[in-house]
């Protein structure tokens, strides 16, 4: 079965930290005898055409120096911080439906269309170019649904097209499946991240590590994206509320074009020498982090585009280090955490809430070791890597009958 996936960033390097969990999938699939390829965008006129044995190919769309719309942000945001990005869309478009006809030229069995708008109509036009052979899997991630209905409202026809013309349809989280659902009558498959952080043997667990902070406070870890939808304002002013009673460090991993806001609320909150940024880190390295820390927080906040988190893959690495949980009931998240079962869950936005809870994980030790151990089970049972690809290719599957049919 050959298999094209269409996306908007892929790693540029082998070590290039873009989205990890559809990397691991590909390398899966690969494994299980799916020829899985890539077709993206360049990224300033390259870009590896290989990663770790997966065939990339890359589509121009602009002169090298501007071919930065995807892979340092989200195209969303950076057209929201950046209106005068829109300007390369055109070519973007043009680009990526040219590069289209060429890959459904080579006679795939299914184009799998990440992130639809726009890619549905490379999807479309690749199918086409197949003689319509070829079946279309369509992946909604929430970001995409948001950003039509806060901001473009004019493109829900667009939205609503891209997901009755595809074979399969599927979302990251049910709560996803449930806005994709409004458009259309066709089943909509869940199909999440997998839980698959690299935990080599000689890598700690929780438990296992010693605190890297060289102090004997409590350690809290955030690590994703610095961008306002993950909340980090929220957790920063929070743990300003707990210091007097209950100091506690905070170590956030990660980058994003937030970070300049966030490092200003901790300035002002006075938590500079309770807050550290690491930047980006190795595999290996943040394996430790989450070994080390005491408790691990997602405060997700609805942003000003209407967007919150598609699922929280960062839970599902945190959960598989046996590391306890806190998180917003926002987007995915409750699929991970059930509050009282496998972590607690706060009201998006509420600094008294995400405080409360934190103090409680902190204060009884054996009941958040309780619900890690919980959390742990569900993510094996439901978020493991091998059910993730077993599922994907049951939605190809699928999704070829479907096209034979018609």
């Amino acid at each position: 079965m050959k298999v094209i996936h269409v996306v908007t960033a892929f790693p540029r390097h082998d070590e290039d930290v873009i989205t990890p969990w559809l990397g691991q999938v590909l390398l899966r699939l690969r494994a299980s005898n799916v020829d899985a390829r890539v077709l993206a965008p360049s990224y300033r006129g390259g870009g590896a055409t290989e990663w770790r044995g997966v065939p990339v190919t890359r589509f121009r769309y602009a002169p090298a120096a501007w071919e930065t719309l995807t892979h340092d942000e989200t195209a969303p945001d950076r057209l929201r911080h950046r209106p005068w990005y829109a300007g390369l869309l055109p070519g973007y478009v043009l680009g990526g439906l040219a590069a289209s006809i060429r890959a459904g030229l080579d006679r795939p069995d299914v184009i799998h269309v990440h992130w639809p708008v726009p890619h549905a109509l490379f999807g479309a036009v690749g199918r086409a170019a197949s003689d319509g052979s070829a079946a279309v899997v369509s992946s909604f991630y929430s970001v995409e649904l948001k950003w039509i209905e806060h901001r473009l409202p004019l493109l829900v026809p667009f939205l609503r097209w891209s997901i009755e013309s595809a074979d399969v349809v599927t979302a990251i989280s049910t709560a996803t499946a449930s806005a994709v659902g409004q458009y259309t009558r066709q089943r909509v498959r869940v199909i999440p991240f997998a839980a698959g952080l690299p935990l080599e043997a000689n890598v700690p667990v929780h438990g296992e590590a010693a605190s890297t902070s060289g102090e004997d406070l409590p350690e809290i870890l955030f690590v994703g994206r610095l961008v306002e939808r993950k909340g980090l304002g929220v957790l920063v002013r929070a743990l300003a509320r707990m210091r007097e009673q209950r100091p506690v460090r905070l170590t956030i991993v990660g980058a994003g074009s937030a970070e300049g806001s966030i490092r200003a609320t901790v300035r002002a909150a006075n938590m500079g020498d309770l807050v550290r940024f690491t930047g980006p880190i190795s595999d290996e390295e943040l394996a430790r982090r989450y070994a080390s820390a005491d408790l691990f927080v997602l405060p997700a906040v609805v942003d000003a585009k209407g967007d919150t988190e598609g699922l929280g893959v960062v839970l599902l690495e945190a959960l598989r280090s046996g590391l306890p949980v806190i998180g917003s009931a926002a987007g995915g998240i409750p699929d991970i955490i059930r509050d009282g079962e496998t972590g607690w869950l706060v009201t998006p936005g509420d600094v008294v809430d995400l405080a409360r809870a934190i103090e409680e994980a902190l204060d009884d030790p054996s009941e958040a070791a309780r619900r890690a151990a919980r959390g742990l089970e569900r993510v094996d049972a439901r978020f493991s890597l091998d059910g993730v690809v077993a599922s994907v290719i049951e939605s190809y599957e699928a999704a070829i009958e479907h096209r034979r049919r018609r």
